[in-house]
């Protein structure tokens, strides 16, 4: 199993707004686990935490999202314009023991 974190340092005021995008959008995905901010360390913080069974199972989520399904365009639509709601962002792969 393999947990993927990927974590958003937000404008300021942002971080919350897009803590519950992030809910909204990833709340009926079986690979969401959490999202998550931060009460303490880097302020405007926000953490996704998914898992998938293999590497292969994330690149097969990973190109779903490609497709033009009607859920992808959903979650696109209600997307817009999340980019300017955050100053960076990093993705972390790690194998569960």
């Amino acid at each position: 199993m393999i947990i993927v974190q990927d974590t958003f340092i937000c404008k300021p005021g942002n971080a919350s707004k897009l803590a519950k995008l992030f809910k909204e959008i990833m709340n009926d995905r079986p690979e969401h686990l959490n999202i998550l901010t931060g009460i303490s360390g880097e302020f405007n913080k926000v953490i996704m935490l998914s898992k998938y069974e293999s590497i292969t199972a994330y690149e097969h989520s990973y190109d779903e999202y490609m497709q033009d399904s009607e859920e992808v365009k959903r979650i696109k639509e209600k997307m817009k314009g999340y980019h300017d709601m955050y100053f960076t962002g990093s993705r972390e792969i790690y194998q569960v023991w």
